[in-house]
């Protein structure tokens, strides 16, 4: 791992954590996620590297600034609908902090002069 804010490592656990779940219920992956979850995975970490707010990023579906593409986006909707619910049972404190961050007020970006 590279850098990052506790808030995006803690980020990148949660995607890893739902895509697992979905992997294994979707896939029958055990232990390891498939090539199309995998490759998921690595666009997501790539994509959450590179959020301007870092420790300040909110839930992205609150977020002004839309990382993933449209195709990408629709496949983690599908993930954390299929994940989410059993999210609470096998990582409950990742379950929390996600759950909070729905609440964290969204910052603006700053222009570029």
């Amino acid at each position: 791992m590279s850098n990052s804010s506790p808030r995006i490592t803690r980020e990148k656990k949660t995607i890893e954590a739902m895509l697992r779940i979905y992997c294994r219920l979707h896939h029958g992956s055990r232990g390891t996620l498939c090539a199309p979850c995998s490759e998921l995975l690595s666009y997501a970490r790539q994509r959450l590297e590179s959020c301007p707010f870092q420790e300040e990023k909110p839930a992205c579906n609150r977020c002004q600034v839309h990382c993933y593409r449209r195709s990408k986006q629709e496949q983690v909707k599908l993930t954390m609908r299929a994940a989410g619910p059993r999210m609470l049972h096998r990582h409950p404190i990742l379950s929390l902090f996600h759950f909070l961050d729905k609440f964290r007020e969204p910052p603006t970006l700053k222009k570029k002069r």
